[in-house]
């Protein structure tokens, strides 16, 4: 690339160079933008609150009963320590009523394993339908 000082002719060029002042002017444009202040404008809102519909009834709910596991081995039956032949027993007796009972297994977050996997065994075992897990939220963390 060559360099021109004026024309061919040896005549002095008489343009303006516009090069630099484009620069300032972004570098303004630039600094400009970034000094704006944030706009902080807020609109407080009262949403609605959810309510159930007035028109059906609440639904009813049968008797849960309540496995636990601790940190320190121990099941527990609705807040009750228990072991595990006794759990068994409780299971068959809540398949006798006319309406199963729900069975809700909730094992604390840093329950043993291995009791998790017998007292599941001793369920599997029992025959019991209506078993569902709770409090799975509490293992979010540790999905992360």
């Amino acid at each position: 690339m060559a360099m021109s000082g004026g024309k061919d002719d040896g005549s002095p060029m008489m343009e303006m160079n516009t090069t630099p002042l484009i620069d300032v002017m972004l570098v303004l444009l630039i600094m400009f933008i970034i000094t704006i202040p944030v706009a902080t404008h807020s609109i407080d809102i009262d949403l609605p609150v959810a309510t159930p519909p007035t028109d059906t009834p609440p639904p009813v709910d049968p008797v849960k009963n309540k496995v636990v596991l601790t940190v320190d081995n121990k099941i527990l039956w609705n807040g009750n320590q228990i072991s595990g032949p006794m759990l068994m027993d409780l299971l068959k007796q809540s398949l006798t009523y006319s309406v199963e009972p729900e069975l809700q297994f909730q094992p604390e977050p840093n329950a043993s394993y291995e009791l998790s996997a017998q007292v599941l065994q001793i369920i599997k075992a029992s025959q019991v339908t209506k078993f569902g897990f709770v409090g799975n939220e509490q293992f979010a963390e540790f999905n992360k």
